[in-house]
């Protein structure tokens, strides 16, 4: 019969498996035979927090330090959970506590200097990871977050070196290929092949240097999720679009897009490297000429007053894909946009697929909310209905997410709702990017407060 130490390993290993009920069905069982055990404890609070149930995990790593008030790894972990439930200062005691009795304890230094960086004190945070990275100078995560953070803040020689360090850690992707990566070395007669290395959004905003490239006279291949073809397909300056997994062509370099923004800084000393790609502040991708008649003719028949009354079709999204680590900083429930549905003349149009849409079935204001038809983006390729959809809209409010990449890729109007301490691209102030001419940015002043945001969009929307 398996002891209670080989049972939590079989429980974690199917937790590293990414099988979290099978992991809490094993740490259950050991609690219902020994329901003291505070390392049971830690491991259930460990997979609902990766449930992302912060107050279920807060809850047990509370049990587990009433049984055993002397563990720092408990503490540690319930400052992080209680962090991710904006609960700063008893975060910041969790993880004082768990540092007092584990001097030097790095994941508590890393986790309380993440702590003041989200809450908006980054001069604290960035004490911390100091201090982590005097017992660790070579720690990937620590210098990942420096470079995030000094990007954020417009130091960008730091920035983009520290954020290479990003190559070291799990999860990263480069294709394994045996060429090099382009640093910045002339590229005119020279191929390269350039592909995305995070999400959607990513992909989206940095394509677009693959037309740099093609400019300064590089042959262009792309290599890209196959569903994300047809929309880049918009793109002038790619001489290939591949698949991933497919064969590349003999290729000089290779890159990731953020690859070339970080090396062509370096040249230029420049963060807008695409200016040229824009004319009159339009977009650089596009949707289908057919895409967008047939939508132009859906919002003809479904919009309210769209039928010879003069109205503002606004479209309205949300809720990003809540696994990001970030999303409980970005993501807003639908229910707070409803100044917005009380402007003159408005016609909300939800632009909320999967996550987050089943918020419609419980708002009060839901009724005045256009619902799109289902299977949006199915028949061609990912938001090759959404972007033709977004041409014939006035206007896009959002939160942090692909769709205000993808507004702002195309040249719609659209203001973006961003939390205290926005994702480093949003810079931390000031209320345009260079990124999107077309985009404006409107700024949470206090941590976890989105009515003041609503409300200074609204009356921006209300504005003659």
């Amino acid at each position: 019969m398996p002891t209670v130490h080989e049972l939590l390993q079989q429980g974690w290993q199917r937790h590293q498996a990414g099988k979290l009920d099978e992991a809490i069905q094993v740490y259950r069982h050991v609690l219902a035979n020994s329901p003291k055990n505070a390392d049971a404890l830690v491991y259930l609070g460990i997979a609902f927090f990766d449930q992302r149930d912060f107050e279920q995990s807060v809850a047990v790593y509370r049990e587990a330090l009433a049984i055993r008030p002397q563990f720092p790894i408990a503490w540690n972990n319930l400052g992080n959970s209680l962090r991710m439930l904006g609960k700063i200062d008893e975060a910041e005691q969790a993880l004082a506590t768990a540092l007092e009795q584990q001097p030097g304890y790095l994941s508590a230094l890393k986790n309380r200097g993440t702590l003041w960086v989200w809450s908006g004190e980054i001069e604290r945070g960035l004490k911390w990871y100091a201090e982590g990275l005097q017992i660790d100078p070579k720690n990937a995560e620590l210098h990942r977050n420096l470079g995030v953070i000094h990007l954020l803040l417009g130091n960008y020689d730091i920035g983009w070196a520290e954020y290479r360090w990003r190559w070291a850690m799990p999860g990263t992707y480069r294709p394994k290929l045996p060429t090099p990566v382009w640093q910045g070395q002339p590229i005119a007669g020279k191929s390269i092949l350039l592909y995305p290395e995070q999400g959607r959004g990513d992909a989206i905003q940095f394509i677009r240097v693959a037309s740099l490239l093609k400019q300064a006279g590089a042959t262009v291949y792309v290599q890209c999720a196959a569903e994300m073809m047809p929309l880049f397909s918009s793109l002038p300056g790619i001489d290939l679009l591949l698949p991933n997994g497919s064969v590349v062509p003999p290729i000089d370099y290779q890159a990731s897009f953020l690859d070339v923004v970080d090396f062509w800084y370096q040249q230029t000393k420049q963060l807008a490297v695409v200016d040229s790609l824009f004319a009159a502040g339009r977009g650089y991708l596009a949707a289908s000429a057919e895409q967008t008649k047939r939508w132009a003719d859906w919002m003809q028949q479904h919009v309210p007053g769209s039928q010879g009354t003069v109205t503002r079709r606004i479209g309205i999204n949300w809720q990003g894909n809540p696994e990001h680590h970030a999303d409980v900083y970005r993501s807003i429930p639908l229910a707070a946009l409803e100044p917005l549905a009380k402007i003159p003349g408005v016609s909300l149009v939800s632009l909320q697929f999967g996550y987050g849409e089943s918020q419609l079935q419980d708002c009060g204001f839901a009724d005045s909310i256009v619902r799109l038809p289902t299977g949006i983006d199915s028949a061609l390729g990912a938001f090759t209905d959404t972007a033709a959809i977004l041409q014939n809209l006035d206007t896009v409010v959002t939160t942090d997410t692909a769709i205000a990449h993808l507004a702002g890729a195309i040249g719609v109007d659209v203001t973006v709702m961003l939390g205290k301490v926005p994702d480093w691209r949003w810079q931390n102030q000031g209320a345009d990017t260079p990124w999107y001419p077309s985009m404006r940015l409107v700024r949470q002043t206090e941590m976890g407060d989105w009515s003041s945001v609503v409300d200074e969009v609204a009356k921006q929307l209300a504005s003659p």
